[in-house]
């Protein structure tokens, strides 16, 4: 197992990697001092996969245990879906020091993690992420949320986990497409923090994607690391953080525009290329560095290509996205793989002609 530590003071936590440790958490719950009940907050799919068997574990450790269940989908990101949740943990009777376990991908850990921090004013959350796309990005750093009108993440918080529990063995019942989905965030750590991490996909890339265990854990524990330096030293978002949204700006409008048919990878991996070919236009990103991004993502088996939308509807959503200040939008541009910035100047003309770019290319 490996160990990744978030330093937050007091909001610090751990997040363990390896395969296996669902049949652990239990003794690990235990081990952070909790007892008595708990509550495991997942779908239905990852419930007969997994939460039935968790829920044996945690049983068998002393525990009471209820699951309550969220139809999947983007959509259950929501204020009603959060509004049944409270209803159902009220029934439980939880207490503030009843955790709540976010078992699943990123929707689930999204909305629980909402819940845990809303509910009685904040109860402890477990992060236990079954998808790579939530180990490697969304189960980390303590950004709660659900969509609201049709605009992703409009409303949250920051909440941090108390434990994050990545059991990779769990991304061996993933879908293909639900993988490649989460290699867009793998991807993304690279480019914003680590040429050498990114010199190693290049390397690696079907490893991965052959669920190879050693080298999953490499990449889970690598986009892990980056994400908590990023985390720890900005852990609210004011200024740093705002790296870790490379490719979102234009990805979460992607998204929003399809009525969240197109996937978050996908959206994230076409948002990281416009943004690259922002940078080039702008003189700064040279060109080879662009064909490598452009490769890797194309051997991922990510698209590379526009969705069919319309151009005018995405900018619209872009001039609404949260991370606007003061009527300004801000993206994250790279400068060279490994490294990037934060620039509100860039025109809507200049992110308009390389949408039409994507959209264009072969």
């Amino acid at each position: 197992m490996r160990k990744v530590k978030v330093r937050l003071g007091t909001n610090s936590y751990d997040i363990h990697i390896g395969s296996g440790l669902l049949t652990q958490t239990g003794h690990q719950l235990k081990e952070n001092g909790f007892v008595n009940k708990l509550v495991i907050i997942t779908n239905p799919t990852v419930k007969g996969l997994y939460g039935d068997a968790l829920k044996q574990n945690l049983i068998t450790e002393g525990f009471k245990v209820t699951i309550l269940q969220v139809p999947e989908g983007e959509e259950q990101k929501s204020l009603d879906a959060a509004g049944s949740l409270y209803g159902e943990l009220t029934d439980f009777y939880a207490e503030r020091i009843t955790p709540i376990l976010a078992l699943g991908g990123g929707v689930i850990g999204d909305l629980a993690g909402f819940v845990a921090a809303t509910y009685l004013r904040g109860v402890p959350l477990i992060q236990i992420p079954t998808t790579l796309l939530a180990q490697v990005d969304s189960s980390i750093g303590g950004k709660v949320a659900v969509n609201h009108g049709q605009l992703k993440n409009k409303i949250g918080a920051f909440y941090q986990p108390r434990l994050v529990i990545s059991d990779i063995s769990t991304l061996t019942t993933l879908p293909t497409k639900v993988l490649i989905d989460g290699l867009a965030e793998v991807i993304k750590s690279a480019v914003i923090g680590d040429k050498d991490f990114f010199a190693f996909l290049e390397k690696n890339l079907n490893k991965v994607k052959s669920l190879n265990v050693e080298v999953l854990e490499e990449v889970v524990s690598q986009s892990a690391k980056i994400k908590a330096e990023i985390v720890e030293k900005d852990e609210t978002d004011l200024g740093l953080r705002s790296i870790l949204n490379y490719g979102h700006t234009v990805g979460h409008a992607i998204e929003s525009t399809s009525n969240f048919k197109v996937q978050h990878g996908e959206a994230v991996a076409i948002g990281m290329l416009a943004e690259a070919s922002i940078s080039n236009k702008l003189g700064i990103l040279n060109k080879d560095e662009l064909i490598r991004l452009k490769s890797v993502i194309k051997r991922a088996e990510l698209p590379t290509q526009m969705p069919n939308l319309e151009v005018e509807n995405i900018i619209q959503a872009i001039e609404h996205d949260k991370k606007v200040l003061r009527g300004k939008i801000r993206f994250v541009l790279p400068q060279s793989i490994g490294s990037v910035f934060i620039t509100d100047e860039v025109s809507l003309s200049l992110v308009e002609e390389a949408l039409i770019g994507e959209d264009e290319a072969t």
